[in-house]
């Protein structure tokens, strides 16, 4: 009896296998189509700056704007997103400093920034394959308001700290790139742009 058992149970391992891996090609598929609405390097409107948002822009626009961001920030399995990478020039972006679920920034600012800094890779949903070393502020205090006009505040630190800076940089046309130094700068040039084959 014991080895039809072991037997039913190798079946259902490999079952398990099976809906794992079909969970991971449906994720990935999930996460290709994300990207593929998400602006790309070198595209015109990573470089430029966004507008910030008057008290009438508070409107429904603004919250389809931001649901579909957090959507597409979940698909692409990223932690922030800015509106000029889906190419709104709103000041406006995403990201999901903890576990509470993603937060909304509308014309955000920094009103404080740690002296002390730290340098960690940092990679970009809109800069595909390329991680780089970025100097950013440990500690930051960002202020700006919600999608409903709400004032909000964020002491943020360490990863949370750094998405923002990260999303921040993109309202003002600056990506991870110019950040970081000329090392890596070129080699992730050398990832975006692959050189054509001569045949």
């Amino acid at each position: 009896m014991a080895h039809d058992h072991d037997h039913e149970h190798e079946h259902d391992d490999q079952h398990e296998h099976d809906a794992e891996q079909v969970r991971e090609a449906q994720a990935e598929a999930i996460r290709r189509h994300a990207l593929a609405q998400i602006r790309q390097y070198p595209d015109v409107a990573l470089r430029l700056a966004a507008n910030e948002l008057a008290d009438e822009d508070f409107d429904d626009d603004l919250r389809r704007l931001v649901e579909r961001m957090e959507r597409l920030m979940h698909e692409a399995q990223g932690i922030g997103l800015a509106a000029t990478q889906v190419g709104v020039l709103r000041r406006v972006f995403v990201f999901e400093p903890d576990d509470d679920g993603p937060r909304a920034v509308v014309n955000p600012r920094f009103v404080e920034r740690s002296t002390e800094t730290t340098v960690e890779e940092e990679g970009c949903l809109s800069l595909q394959n390329v991680r780089v070393p970025v100097e950013r502020a440990v500690r930051v205090t960002l202020e700006g308001r919600d999608p409903n006009g709400n004032d909000v505040r964020y002491e943020l630190e360490g990863m949370g700290a750094r998405v923002a800076q990260h999303e921040a940089d993109h309202l003002d046309g600056v990506l991870i790139i110019d950040r970081t130094d000329e090392e890596h700068r070129k080699r992730a040039l050398g990832v975006l742009r692959p050189q054509p084959v001569l045949g």
